[in-house]
């Protein structure tokens, strides 16, 4: 560690504490000796660090893909330091260009505002709402105007825009990129000059837009923020990141029995990583349950334990244990305490045709393939008959072991 730095800031054991909370997880922290000073300064000072995370509402529902970011704000903000939940309104209408091979799609003012309201509401399931300081970047990048974006575009330059991985594939490659794309990190950066940040966080794929931050904010003569990037959570499949454009995600607002189902279904491999991303255990409990695992134990129980921990933050501790034992049930082939009901009309009426109005099969021919796959129950026996029909009555449907539905056909 940098000697002068432990002169001039003490480095207390709160402050190698705080560092390694930050560093938990993470995958880069830039520069960690700038972090540890303004640490020290912190304790030193008693002033609190101002530690910014942005998300653009480019959808209306948070995944725990994002939440991996938001527990290390939680980690930080629990040791006393300001965190700022800033919402990309602004941002959104260029469309942040990470991770892409084309241009992305624009939203319209009124998607933008109706994703924005439940997105602070959601982070509030992991953030503490009274300690959070809730931003908009339109709230400065409004004003900025004409000459204000011609005056911020002036501080960087063409060819170290072009360094960034995304444009240079793309441009290699023929691929159209958009003038307005070029934006999308000066105006990242320039929420840090706004709000005078010490630390923003982000995923790997934010780097150079984190970067630019530190670099706008040297040229508006402020100190620059120190920057920290967590891994990209692997989704359901333990193979692509998490995106609801992949389908393997969780939504923090999904029911705790949905919720509770899908932490199972991950891979015993994945389980680990997800439990230094998302758990709250201490990292030391964690290795006794890997060592326990690794000694035999079945690696069941620790994912049992870990759908219970994030069920529980999301919705309650009876809820997580509901859950557990509705999946309980399913897995032994009985039916949940709670299914959906539905009316339909028209009897008597297909299998095929029935699955599709009760809303268990896309189309008939995905409940065809259903059926033949012995997917399909109805009062919990097998459906081996295609053309099935069924008469007036009430019946539990059942596809797969998750899907149920109680049907009153008439």
């Amino acid at each position: 560690m940098n000697q002068e730095l432990v002169t001039k800031f003490p480095v207390t054991d709160r402050v190698k504490n705080a560092l390694a909370v930050s560093l938990r997880g993470c995958d880069e922290l830039i520069p960690q000796d700038e972090w540890v000073k303004k640490l020290a300064r912190s304790e030193a000072t008693g002033v609190p660090l101002r530690i910014k995370l942005g998300l653009d509402p480019t959808a209306p529902d948070i995944h725990i893909g994002h939440t991996v970011v938001l527990n290390k704000m939680r980690q930080l903000q629990d040791l006393g330091h300001s965190v700022i939940f800033l919402i990309g309104d602004f941002t959104t209408l260029i469309g942040d260009p990470s991770g892409r091979n084309s241009t992305r799609p624009a939203l319209t003012r009124e998607q933008i505002e109706a994703n924005a309201q439940t997105y602070y509401k959601q982070a509030s399931l992991v953030l503490d709402p009274a300690k959070t300081e809730i931003r908009y970047n339109s709230e400065w990048c409004d004003p900025l105007g004409a000459r204000g974006m011609i005056q911020l575009a002036a501080k960087y330059n063409v060819a170290r825009m072009m360094e960034r991985e995304d444009f240079n594939k793309r441009y290699k490659n023929g691929q159209s990129i958009s003038i307005h794309e070029f934006l999308y990190p000066l105006l990242q950066g320039y929420d840090s000059v706004a709000l005078k940040s010490d630390l923003e966080l982000g995923g790997t794929d934010q780097k150079f837009n984190l970067l630019v931050g530190r670099h706008l904010q040297s040229e508006h003569g402020q100190e620059p923020q120190c920057i920290l990037t967590m891994p990209l959570l692997e989704g359901l499949d333990g193979v692509e990141k998490m995106s609801k454009s992949k389908n393997n995600y969780i939504g923090i607002s999904e029911d705790a029995n949905s919720m509770f189902a899908k932490v199972l279904s991950i891979s015993d491999v994945l389980m680990w990583k997800w439990y230094t991303l998302l758990s709250f255990k201490s990292e030391a409990d964690i290795a006794a349950l890997t060592a326990e695992v690794d000694a035999g134990r079945n690696p069941k129980d620790a994912k049992v334990a870990l759908a219970k921990e994030i069920t529980a933050r999301f919705h309650s501790s009876a809820a997580a244990d509901s859950a557990e034992q509705d999946f309980i049930k399913r897995s032994q082939g009985g039916v949940p305490d709670e299914i959906d009901q539905v009316s339909v009309a028209g009897a008597p009426m297909g299998i095929g045709a029935l699955l599709k109005a009760a809303g268990l099969a896309p189309s008939g021919s995905e409940a065809t393939r259903l059926i033949e796959g012995g997917g399909v129950r109805v009062d919990s026996s097998v459906v081996s008959d295609k053309a099935l029909k069924l008469g007036a009555g009430i019946y539990v449907l059942q596809v797969g072991k998750r899907k149920f539905a109680q049907v009153t056909l008439s």
